[in-house]
Formats: structure tokens, sequence, C-alpha cells
């Protein structure tokens, strides 16, 4: 989960990629009720839905979708009637069907500290927060670690997103006080939700999201302590050009970044 425009819905894909990519059965679904776009992200058209499958006007079967990526999704409904029609409760029988089919299920959760968001957080085994080094999307994922708390939520760590200097990490953590399991540099591609993850990309980005996959998989197949697991960071990865824009210029595209609102993403 994490702050509008940080990034979440592609670091859901991509980490789903990643973990693909190291041998896992992935599913990513789009637990953003109001305003999904997993499906759009990844170019694939659903016939049925996470919200029908909510409204019991589909089984899970059908909606279920394999992406030339390697991870199947379960892509939600953009339109604001089938948000209406939904009840987020049910959101917890999904999880719980799919975790028998699937290795690894992670949902990319909505904007706002909604019903859903709530549902979410209580049913996975493990909570991402996704957030950029600013001051303001620290108080925002701080009000989210709270909430986590109060809905019996596990927070495993922090991964943030378009950073242009290692030194935003250390920071960041002392303020939140949870870990950094990640840190993803900044990548004109990612700001502007073109990319996925490639088998034989190199970018710092896509190496970032390959290590945070290992760290996770650490975490819940090997028993790892996610305060004691390495984050995902490397100081090489900050001495491009690209990662030493003017912020200014280099996000004036953002625009078209889909992640708006207030939450985070998750790893089930």
């Amino acid at each position: 989960m994490g702050k509008g425009g940080v990034g979440r819905t592609t670091t859901a894909i991509n980490l789903g990629i990643a973990l693909h990519q190291d041998g896992y059965d992935v599913i990513v679904v789009d637990a953003d009720l109001g305003m999904a776009n997993v499906g759009e992200l990844l170019g694939v058209e659903p016939e049925h839905t996470v919200h029908d499958v909510l409204t019991s006007s589909s089984g899970i079967e059908d909606a279920l979708i394999g992406t030339g990526a390697g991870i199947d999704v379960l892509a939600g409904d953009r339109s604001l009637g089938a948000y209406a029609d939904v009840d987020p409760a049910v959101l917890s029988d999904i999880v719980r069907t799919l975790r028998d089919r699937y290795e690894v299920v992670l949902m990319d959760t909505s904007a706002g500290i909604l019903h859903e968001t709530t549902v979410a957080m209580g049913v996975a085994d493990g909570i991402l927060l996704v957030a950029t080094a600013s001051d303001v999307a620290a108080h925002d994922a701080e009000k989210i670690a709270a909430l986590a708390d109060r809905v019996d939520g596990t927070i495993l760590g922090v991964v943030l997103t378009r950073v242009r200097d290692a030194s935003d990490a250390e920071g960041f953590a002392q303020e939140l006080g949870v870990p950094v399991l990640g840190v993803v540099p900044y990548d004109p591609s990612l700001a502007n939700e073109r990319s996925v993850l490639g088998p034989d990309d190199s970018s710092p980005a896509s190496k970032s999201y390959r290590m945070l996959g290992t760290s996770l998989t650490d975490a819940f197949f090997e028993g790892a302590d996610p305060i004691e697991l390495d984050p995902a960071i490397d100081e090489a990865w900050f001495e491009s050009d690209e990662a030493k824009a003017d912020p200014t210029e280099a996000d004036s595209d953002d625009s078209d970044d889909d992640d708006s609102g207030d939450v985070l993403g998750m790893f089930n």
C-alpha cells in the first residue's frame, strides 16, 4: 500500500514479475476497487473482473487472466457503477481461495483508508508500505501503519520509490520506525507507468525489484526476520544522470500516474 502517485501499482506488478522469474506461482489482485488499473498497465482486457466475483456474478476461475509477463491477474472494473455494487468484505474469501492455488498472492490496494483497504490488511500475511522519501509520504505511511495495527495487520517494511539519493532511505526509516526493505531509484519509464520487468532487464529499478523479491521470499519461505534483512539497495544505482536529475523537471510527466490517493501494496 502507499501514498497516491508513489508507484504502488508498478511495485505490485514488477515485484510479482520478479517473483515469477524466481520460480514462484504469482497472482496480482487489483483490490483498488474504485480506481482499478492493474489490467490496463499489463495490457489485458478482462471479460470478468474482481468486481464480478465480489457480486457473485462470476466465479474466481472465470476471472483469472494469464499475462505475457508470466503472472496471473485478477483485474478490476474501472466503472463507478461496478464499485457501487461490491461488498469489499468478500475480498477475504477471494484471498483465501487464491492461497490454495498460488504460492504468492499480491494485492494492489485502494487509494484511501477505505473498507477494502482494511479488509486486505486484515487478511494479508504481510503488508508492504510503498512511499516516496518525502515528509508528506512519511506522515501518510505512519497513519496507515497505525491503521494496520488496529486491524492486527503485520507490516513487513517499506519500499521507497523514485529515490534519487541513497541517503534518503536511512532518514525515512528512522522517521517511520519500520525497516526499509527496498529502494527503487528514479526511472522515467516507471514514473509514467509504462515499464514492466523483462527477463533481461538490467536497469537499476529492475535490479531493486529482484532484490526486494529475494528479501520477501526469505521472510516468507525461509523464516527470516524482516528487520534483519539487508535492504534492496546499491549506491551505484544513484550515480546516473537520470537519478540525479532535477526532481521538479523529471516528475513533470507523472500526471498520468493512476496511483492516486492514500494507501499501500500488500504481500500475502
